[in-house]
C-alpha cells in the first residue's frame, strides 16, 4: 500500500503543478491583445489541459484505491472527498475557460483569473490540513 500511496502523492503533486500554472496561462492571456500571442496562449493551454487530465484521473484512481484498501472512515474525509469534489468541478471549469478563449468569448478580464488561481491553493491547503491532522 506504500506504493500506491507514494503514486496518488505523485499523481496529486502533478496535477496540482497544472493547476496552478494553467491559471496564470489564462491571466496572461486575458492581458494580451495581438493575435499571434493569443493563439499561442490557447495551444498552451489546451496541451495542459490535455496533459493534465491522466494525472488528474490516475491521482483519484490511486485516492480511491487507498480508501477502499485502507477502509478509511471519518468526518475529515468526508470534508475531503467534497473538497477533492470541488477540485474536479475546478478543473472542468478550466476546461470550458480554454474552449471560451479559444472562441474568443472570455468575458474576465485578468484580474478576475489572478483570483481565480487561488482557488486550488486554498484547496490544497485545506486538503493537506484534513488528511494530516484529521481535526475531526
Amino acid at each position: 500500500m506504500l506504493w500506491i500511496k507514494a503514486l496518488h502523492i505523485i499523481f496529486i503533486t502533478s496535477w496540482f503543478a497544472g493547476l496552478f500554472y494553467l491559471p496564470r496561462l489564462f491571466v496572461n492571456h486575458a492581458m494580451v491583445t495581438d493575435e499571434a500571442t493569443q493563439q499561442r496562449l490557447a495551444l498552451m493551454e489546451y496541451k495542459l489541459f490535455r496533459f493534465m487530465g491522466p494525472l488528474a484521473l490516475l491521482a483519484l484512481i490511486f485516492g480511491l484505491w487507498l480508501w477502499l484498501g485502507y477502509g478509511i472512515t471519518g468526518g475529515w474525509l468526508h470534508a475531503k472527498l467534497v473538497l477533492v469534489g470541488v477540485l474536479v468541478a475546478y478543473h472542468m471549469y478550466c476546461g470550458k475557460l480554454i474552449k471560451d478563449f479559444a472562441q474568443s468569448k472570455n468575458r474576465h478580464s485578468h484580474v478576475w483569473f489572478r483570483w481565480f488561481n487561488e482557488i486550488p491553493v486554498l484547496l490544497l491547503l485545506i486538503i493537506v490540513i484534513l488528511v494530516v491532522v484529521k481535526p475531526f
